[in-house]
């Protein structure tokens, strides 16, 4: 009888002690994001929190995004340090636009083997995200799977929870006819349409490395996501905001009217910004036509925020004062029965 030698973990291409290294790196980065409500965070079976006690009657808010194909530049630069920031502002950005403050983040991070290294660079990303978004990073995981992802390849996931009173839920039903659209400028192609990013660069095989307007192109492609949440929270204290559209894949003509009334529409001029210098190349290169480059990236919008005209300049003043670029992009005007909720022109 032939005596077998028996199978170990590790034989199944999953090391186990990588773990457990992970989770002593990532300790650090998670401990600065920590807020007074988290009772128990990264380590456990599950993490607590309270609501905040200045609540009266919260209402809790949920998002959840990935980064989507722009990983895969970031593993064609050997770059995993500003993909976690791209991971949080998906999710954070997007709650905020009900009004929500970001109270707690997961994260899920898979691979086919796992690299501590490269993990903690992507994590310790997560963590400085979760430091602008103002929430804490209580937990997450890390799944090891060999045979479902590529050498060197991983995948992201996360999810954010964040919390508003319920008086003061942002849901676009008070948006009028009159109203002004204010936009805050992007840092560039966000996390969305990296699939067309890639097809351009196939075709156009540019030197990632060389210089595009001050650093290199591949650093300007991996800009990772601005983080709203601060400067428009604080808006929220000085004005009263009546809709917010987080501009991702879709665009404004897509994304602005998620938050608007069926009778009304958003009548933008195209020329109230200019098309930021990555664009245009991406634009060039791919012989994109407007109507598509406009569906598909936030093309220099990465926020619209909707307030009544007697509040524009004095929003523009916060905003630019906390340090976002603002632009005035349109108004609000009467829908008529068929017409798209938001042209350009």
């Amino acid at each position: 009888m032939t005596s077998k030698k028996p199978i170990t973990y590790r034989d199944a291409g999953v090391d186990i002690d990588a773990g457990d290294a992970l989770v002593e790196a990532i300790r650090p980065f998670a401990k600065k994001t920590m807020r007074p409500e988290v009772l128990a965070g990264i380590g456990g079976f599950g993490a607590l929190a309270e609501i905040p006690k200045k609540y009266r009657e919260p209402v809790l808010v949920s998002g959840t995004d990935g980064v989507g194909t722009k990983l895969k530049l970031a593993f064609r630069l050997d770059r995993h340090d500003t993909v976690g920031i791209d991971l949080v502002a998906m999710s954070v950005n997007d709650i905020l636009t009900q009004g929500a403050e970001p109270l707690f983040f997961l994260d899920y991070f898979a691979c086919g083997k796992l690299d501590v290294a490269v993990a903690t660079q992507v994590i310790k990303g997560i963590a400085r995200g979760c430091e602008m978004a103002g929430c804490a990073l209580i937990g997450g995981e890390t799944a090891e799977m060999p045979g479902m992802y590529a050498d060197g390849e991983y995948d992201l996931a996360g999810f954010a929870v964040g919390v508003v009173e319920k008086n003061g839920i942002i849901d676009g039903r008070d948006i009028a006819s009159g109203d002004v659209v204010l936009g805050l400028a992007s840092s560039g192609a966000h996390s969305n349409g990296y699939s067309l990013v890639r097809r351009i660069l196939d075709r156009a095989k540019p030197d990632l490395r060389a210089d595009f307007h001050g650093r290199p192109l591949g650093d300007a492609l991996l800009e990772p996501t601005r983080i709203y949440v601060k400067p428009v929270l604080a808006l929220m204290q000085q004005v009263r905001v009546k809709g917010l559209a987080h501009i991702t894949g879709g665009g404004l003509v897509e994304n602005l009217p998620r938050v608007l009334p069926e009778s009304l529409k958003a009548e933008i001029e195209r020329s109230a910004w200019a098309l930021p210098p990555l664009f245009q190349w991406l634009q060039r290169e791919g012989q994109v036509a407007d109507a598509e480059m406009l569906r598909v990236f936030n093309c220099g919008i990465g926020m619209a925020i909707v307030v009544g005209a007697e509040n524009a300049e004095a929003a523009e003043r916060a905003l630019a004062g906390s340090g976002e670029t603002v632009f005035r992009l349109g108004c609000i005007e009467p829908r008529s029965a068929g017409e798209p909720q938001c042209r350009l022109s």
